[in-house]
């Protein structure tokens, strides 16, 4: 995939990600197959459920994850994931690293290393052949005198 293509769907993942309501951190994905998005994702409660993903400053335990949230969408369409890629703001969790190796997804493209102390996800992704590839931007910052 081309460079431009990756920074353009990582700008994409971010922008979902600003979706989300949560307060500590808020997660974007987006599921890329032939070039084209298939799914989008961020993390927040269930369709239909309050959109309060924190009580009392802790995370509910009903908050589905960015990559769990695009996957069970492209579940509900009539695309799958096999050899899709996938672009998050973060390194998968172990839970949602399950997932999409059980998806089919072939890649993951992301911006942000996830907290070991949480169960990153990354060792999984490695032993099950998933490739991994963290995506940066260098901004240029132009001064005019």
């Amino acid at each position: 995939m081309k460079e431009k293509f990756k920074l353009a769907f990582m700008d994409c993942a971010e922008r979902f990600a600003q979706l989300s309501t949560a307060k500590k951190l808020q997660v974007g994905s987006i599921i890329v197959k032939d070039n084209r998005i298939i799914s989008i994702g961020y993390n927040g409660m269930p369709s239909g459920w309050d959109n309060e993903c924190e009580h009392l400053g802790k995370s509910k335990p009903e908050v589905l994850h960015a990559e769990a949230n695009a996957i069970t969408k492209v579940a509900r369409s009539s695309e799958n994931c096999e050899d899709s890629v996938i672009f998050c703001t973060h390194m998968p969790c172990i839970e949602c690293a399950k997932i999409i190796y059980q998806s089919g997804i072939s890649k993951v493209y992301y911006k942000e290393d996830y907290s070991a102390a949480k169960g990153t996800g990354k060792p999984f992704l490695q032993e099950c052949d998933i490739e991994l590839e963290q995506v940066f931007r260098l901004y240029q910052y132009l001064v005019r005198y």
